[in-house]
């Protein structure tokens, strides 16, 4: 009823519930993976996935970039610069598939 009284809520957590869908279905897709060691694998992959979209990167060229990358990366600088937040956009634009 709170939000009655204040017209800019909205009465239904539909925002709330689509953010939290891809972990439903991934925790649904776990109890598949076969083993421990595959579900903990799909859920770092997922991790991977649900962090780009949250960085605001497409899922897809980020991963792409990700695996060009990783095989030259030799410091814990060089792993953190492939962290979805600190991806260059434009370098990831400019990836040519």
């Amino acid at each position: 009823m709170v939000y009655i009284d204040a017209g800019f809520l909205k009465p239904d957590n539909n925002v709330a519930e689509n953010a939290i869908r891809p972990f439903v279905l991934g925790r649904k897709n776990w109890l598949f993976s076969g083993a421990p060691r595959g579900a903990e694998a799909s859920a770092t992959f997922f991790s991977l996935i649900e962090t780009a979209k949250a960085n605001g990167l497409e899922p897809y060229a980020y991963l792409r970039y990700l695996f060009a990358k990783l095989p030259l990366a030799r410091t814990t600088e060089d792993y953190q610069a492939l962290m979805p937040k600190n991806i260059d956009r434009k370098a990831l634009a400019a990836m040519r598939y």
